[in-house]
């Protein structure tokens, strides 16, 4: 898991500006009006985790030093306890009302044993009556497809470089049922490129919700997108909401 777009600064200075605010944390604003803890494992550069630390308590969990290195400097950051730890073996001994996973980084677990690793990290941590949320590409709409320079280039302003190109490509691994991915960032002025490639595991709702089951949680309603649609086979989504079994 150790991926340079995710731990090397190199990548993660252009983290944020690649990727604004999505509805994925917005929903995650509203599941937790009511909840006095948050657990937001897979943090990254506690974007997230900051903003919904205001009136209670928030632990943000990442296994990349450099991206909580950005969470650390972001304005509010004093208000997060920021753990760096594995998702899928990190224990802290205490529990939360709301745990979430977002920016599909369910997805970088690429075993059905790692799946299951964090879901049992999710029950560890779950309290009584306590919800759990998180997203993961639906296979079936096979988006990767989409994952071209012609159909992803984009340009953004970092500072202190100016203008930025970026793209990506993919392919899909049908042995392992994963799809690797290659972001590239090109600075004009310097010529200077910087290429890193990932790898993310595509699941079925059957394979999730195996995952789930492992760890002694249920899913109270299956999702098909971040407006709370219901999960259908054309969905872009696959996210389960759902908790301890009473």
């Amino acid at each position: 898991m150790a991926e340079p777009l995710f731990h090397d600064p190199d990548f993660t200075r252009f983290y944020d500006i690649d990727n604004p605010w999505d509805d994925d944390k917005d929903y995650c604003r509203t599941l937790a009006r009511d909840a006095n803890s948050v657990l937001d494992l897979g943090c990254g550069t506690g974007e997230l985790a900051v903003t919904l630390a205001k009136g209670r308590r928030v632990t943000g969990v990442e296994p990349a030093a450099a991206m909580l290195d950005h969470a650390r400097r972001r304005q509010g950051s004093k208000d997060v306890r920021w753990v760096e730890a594995d998702a899928r073996t990190v224990r802290l001994h205490e529990t939360f009302d709301l745990v979430v996973m977002t920016g599909h980084a369910f997805q970088c677990l690429l075993t059905g044993h790692d799946q299951r690793a964090l879901c049992a990290t999710i029950a560890a941590h779950l309290a009584p009556g306590g919800t759990f949320i998180f997203d993961s590409r639906n296979p079936a709409v096979e988006e990767w497809k989409e994952w071209t320079p012609e159909t992803t280039r984009r340009t953004f302003h970092a500072p202190g470089l100016g203008e930025v190109e970026a793209w990506n490509e993919s392919r899909f691994e049908p042995g392992a049922g994963t799809v690797a991915y290659d972001t590239i960032y090109f600075e004009p002025k310097s010529g200077r490129k910087w290429q890193a490639t990932s790898r993310l595991l595509f699941s079925r709702q059957s394979e999730v919700a195996d995952a789930i089951a492992s760890a002694g949680l249920t899913v109270h309603r299956w999702m098909g997108d971040w407006h709370g649609g219901p999960l259908t086979r054309s969905s872009p989504e696959i996210i389960p909401v759902g908790g301890v079994p009473a």
